[in-house]
């Protein structure tokens, strides 16, 4: 029969998996760290899996596929619920933590790092932990050079890092996708005083603006000595 399907661009594929997880029938599947359709009957047609992917990967066609089997996903499930989801590149599966608030060892600090992937060229753009989220923004190189960054600016955030001069990609298009897409409350941009660094705070202006949304937002700048600038 003609029906709609997804299909799976491979070349746009950056085996993050994320659509993998968000497939509720299992139809998909990571096959040599890339996002692969295992069957068709699997696949409902529904697109869950589309918003989860953050390179446009995932597409619908119409094309002859067999009809979706609610029966064989049933018992496909039963048979893989002790197996992991996917297996693609464990650096970049999704992951939402919960930082413990107090550890016994007095001199021992707790990351405050709420998600996976952090790096704001990975993260999808629908990822359901930007819904209410109050965004950090921050350069590669903050981490290093302020040793309280996690206590006093990713608590309660969800943080996501980049370097404009490493980077080829223009940041604003996917964090404007963010913000538009989703209900962030806040943003806070953590730079370093290097010239380089005005680029990310250059890309949050304009993904703000392009969003067409009034969200509180401000800058701090890190001097290289690892002190807040003035």
């Amino acid at each position: 029969m003609i029906r709609k399907i997804i299909h799976i661009d491979e070349e746009k594929c950056n085996g993050c998996g994320a659509c993998a997880a968000a497939c509720h029938e299992g139809a998909i599947q990571m096959v040599d760290g890339k996002a692969k359709l295992m069957r068709d009957d699997y696949c409902d047609g529904l697109g869950d899996c589309l918003p989860a992917c953050p390179t446009g990967a995932i597409t619908f066609v119409k094309r002859e596929a067999a009809p979706y089997n609610e029966k064989a996903v049933a018992e496909n499930k039963l048979k893989s619920k002790s197996a992991p989801r996917h297996s693609g590149c464990p650096g970049m599966h999704l992951r939402h933590m919960s930082p413990a608030e107090d550890r016994p060892a007095p001199l021992m600090r707790t990351s405050q790092l709420n998600q996976w992937p952090c790096q704001i060229k990975l993260v999808p753009v629908n990822a359901p932990y930007f819904d209410g989220a109050k965004l950090l923004i921050a350069a590669d190189c903050t981490a290093f050079a302020y040793a309280n960054l996690h206590e006093e600016f990713m608590r309660g955030k969800i943080t996501l890092i980049g370097c404009p001069k490493l980077d080829s990609e223009d940041y604003s298009e996917k964090l404007g996708a963010i913000i538009g897409n989703n209900n962030i409350l806040s943003v806070t941009v953590v730079k370093m005083e290097v010239p380089c660094c005005g680029g990310l705070e250059y890309a949050v202006k304009k993904a703000l603006k392009n969003s067409g949304k009034f969200i509180p937002w401000q800058v701090v700048t890190i001097t290289v000595d690892g002190n807040i600038a003035d």
